[in-house]
């Protein structure tokens, strides 16, 4: 399958604010990929990316033929081409960001319905009460805001922003902006590359890439705090490419 060009790329999840999007111009949003169910949230998706476990009853009924599967097949080289899961963060929000960059090369990459924030009550997804992904026990998901972090320094190496478009409370550490504004978003310039090259290379050392991205097969070979070590390195490249918003925090 031909992978596609797109300026700006919007990924819908499944987190209470999805519908936020549904009548946002679509010419505004770009190439939408949806993750999981979140294709309900709107008819025009371009992508839909999902796990191997998730259920055949909760896939569309039909597919056109200008809409996409994206499965592991394509969605695993993708994130391991940007360190793979343990570090990216083995939740579908960060890989179909890493498939994205990998595949479609967007200039803005916004974010609906992913703060990955739960509430103790009531709903917790857009469609009523889910399993919050991201809060299962992982290592990969030790720190969500730093695997943003990661995710928003390598986009910016790549010449690509984040942007969240959701108002409610976040674990991402992206930009808030709005639909309307998303070709208007600035494109990234680096100025902590020393910084993300320390954080990739102590990645490295490690050499937690699973190739088939099955990394919950391979646990005895992950130590929890050599991760964490990780993610403050990345927190740091953060802080040292955007002090004045860490600063604000």
């Amino acid at each position: 399958m031909t992978d596609v060009q797109s300026e700006v790329v919007t990924i819908v999840g499944s987190g209470p604010n999805a519908p936020d999007c549904a009548a946002w111009d679509k010419s505004r949003l770009g190439r939408i990929v949806a993750i999981n169910n979140a294709w309900r949230v709107r008819s025009d998706w371009d992508d839909l990316i999902f796990p191997e476990d998730f259920a055949p009853d909760r896939m569309p009924v039909s597919v056109s033929p200008r809409q996409r599967l994206i499965e592991a097949d394509q969605f695993v080289p993708a994130q391991n081409a940007f360190g793979g899961f343990v570090f990216g963060g083995a939740t579908m929000a960060f890989t179909a960001a890493y498939w994205a960059l990998f595949s479609l090369k967007p200039r803005v990459l916004a974010f609906i319905g992913c703060d990955m924030i739960y509430a103790q009550t009531g709903p917790t997804h857009f469609y009523g009460t889910g399993t919050p992904d991201p809060l299962r026990a992982d290592v990969s998901l030790q720190d969500l805001t730093a695997s943003a972090m990661r995710l928003t320094l390598l986009s910016a190496q790549q010449g690509c922003a984040c942007v969240n478009l959701s108002n409610d409370p976040s674990v991402l550490c992206f930009a808030r902006g709005t639909a309307s504004a998303l070709s208007d978003t600035p494109t990234p310039t680096i100025s902590a590359s020393e910084h993300i090259a320390t954080a990739l290379d102590a990645e490295a050392a490690l050499n937690y890439v699973v190739p088939d991205g099955r990394i919950w097969e391979h646990t005895d070979r992950f130590d929890p705090a050599k991760i964490r070590g990780v993610q403050q390195l990345w927190r740091a490249a953060y802080a040292r490419q955007y002090p004045s918003k860490v600063a604000a925090q």
